[in-house]
């Protein structure tokens, strides 16, 4: 009767050779291809959601307008227009929360992409003076990949952003609402009008200070593997 091997005499597995280095780079081009169709189906769908968004907006500020007219403004009109307000409001902060998260996703995007980059410098370091985008997955690499003017910081890029394009949208429309709501309840002109704009620069500092925090929460856990890589 044979007898089976015990532990100590298993052979340990054979060990797999390295695969070849053009392997590897269809593999990275092929995660690569993968993360810019994810990033334009994203991008494409996040911009169908705001233009959604605005021409909702429009329509129903059109027929509150038509409405006051029609009903000379009369109470009924007054709780049509709140109503009309407040669904407004709500559509546009379930669009921004979708439009901050895309705006991480699209980081997301692009520091992997910049990670694919430094593993193709490593497979064939000539290839550097090439590449406008970056290759390395820190916080100035993404800047560069992102602006390509430089990795710095600029005001312009963030100010044209989706996030405080929506912001802003939503920070006017809250205080039409606040706004409306004070005067119907019977609040003097100046005071409700005061409160409006309070209550829209809050909302505005808000959201900022919200992306921001996410952003942060991005390079916090996701740690550069291939940083200070510069061209």
């Amino acid at each position: 009767m044979s007898q089976q091997p015990g532990p100590a005499e298993t052979e340990p597995p054979a060990a797999q050779p390295p695969s070849s280095p053009s392997i590897r780079a269809q593999l990275l081009a092929t995660e690569h291809w993968s993360l810019l169709a994810s990033r334009s189906t994203t991008q494409g769908e996040v911009l169908t959601r705001i233009s959604m968004f605005l021409t909702f907006t429009s329509a129903s500020l059109l027929s509150v307008a038509l409405v006051g007219n029609a009903t000379q403004f009369s109470d009924a009109f007054r709780a049509f227009a709140l109503t009309i307000l407040s669904i407004d409001v709500l559509v546009g902060l379930l669009t921004h929360v979708r439009v901050m998260s895309v705006g991480m996703e699209d980081l997301m995007y692009v520091i992997a992409m910049n990670r694919l980059r430094a593993a193709y410098v490593d497979l064939e370091p000539g290839i550097a003076p090439y590449l406008m985008a970056a290759y390395t997955d820190d916080e100035a690499g993404a800047r560069r990949s992102y602006y390509f003017l430089g990795a710095r910081r600029d005001f312009t890029q963030v100010a044209g952003s989706s996030m405080v394009f929506m912001g802003t949208v939503n920070a006017a429309l809250i205080g039409l609402l606040v706004g409306s709501a004070l005067l119907i309840a019977g609040v003097a002109m100046p005071l409700a009008v005061g409160t409006a704009i309070v209550a829209a620069l809050a909302f505005f500092a808000t959201s900022l200070l919200r992306g921001k925090r996410r952003y942060d929460e991005v390079w916090q856990n996701n740690p550069p593997i291939a940083p200070g890589r510069r061209d």
